[in-house]
């Protein structure tokens, strides 16, 4: 999954840079509030976890900003040293999912993650997902529709599974490229254009088969299901 973090002290960070790492997760590490705010505007993700205290837009701030701005179901998790009840209650009244004090515990903070990312997105812990007249098995690597298997390559697998886990969500291309080769892949963003034109050919994805891969300007990319009219 593809976390976002804010948080200002380097000793820190790299603390739960390396624990999330270590957990099978993309991270995207922020040390300001505005730095943060402008890259959730230009990219999606999984999870934020917000400092209170950073420098020039609070944590705070930032979780308003967005939930108006951003999204509204994306989980955001607080991780910070800020522990009076006000605190906490202003946090969780204004939008935020989970609320940690630090020091924090490596184990109870992943918990809390799991915990944050099942409820977000159930259909991760599937295997096997049905979106007739597709059926898709992960063990597999196969995709079939009306029966019949669809021949892709792995990374054409690896984003089509991307796309129907996060039906009718914004996807940004960032986010389908780690999708499909994690940071360290070798996809670039430019040609995550050309993988989701290929799906979109090979699964005939458009609406007389019910669903559509809608192109966001300058963004990225989201798949909706089309309720017959």
């Amino acid at each position: 999954m593809r976390i976002a973090i804010l948080e200002d002290d380097p000793d820190q960070l790299a603390l739960l840079r390396r624990w999330i790492t270590d957990d099978g997760h993309d991270v995207h590490a922020y040390v300001s509030g505005r730095e943060a705010m402008k890259q959730a505007g230009r990219e999606s993700f999984d999870l934020f976890m917000l400092d209170w205290q950073v420098p020039d837009v609070s944590g705070a701030e930032v979780l308003m900003w967005l939930r108006a701005n951003a999204s509204k179901s994306v989980p955001v998790l607080f991780v910070t040293l800020r522990d009076s009840e006000q605190d906490i209650v202003f946090a969780l009244e204004h939008g935020a999912d989970d609320y940690m004090v630090k020091p924090v515990r490596r184990q109870e903070l992943l918990a809390r993650v799991h915990a944050l990312l099942r409820r977000a997105y159930p259909s991760e812990e599937k295997k096997q997902l049905s979106f007739p007249p597709y059926e898709i098995d992960i063990q597999r690597n196969e995709i079939r529709k009306d029966g019949n298997k669809i021949d892709l390559t792995p990374k054409e697998f690896e984003l089509t599974v991307a796309l129907f886990r996060n039906i009718g969500r914004l996807m940004s291309r960032g986010h389908l490229q780690e999708s499909v080769c994690g940071r360290s892949g070798d996809l670039a963003t430019r040609t995550v254009d050309t993988h989701v034109s290929q799906v979109r050919k090979k699964l005939d994805l458009r609406p007389e088969t019910g669903y559509r891969v809608v192109p966001i300007y300058n963004y990225g990319y989201r798949l909706e299901k089309i309720t017959p009219g």
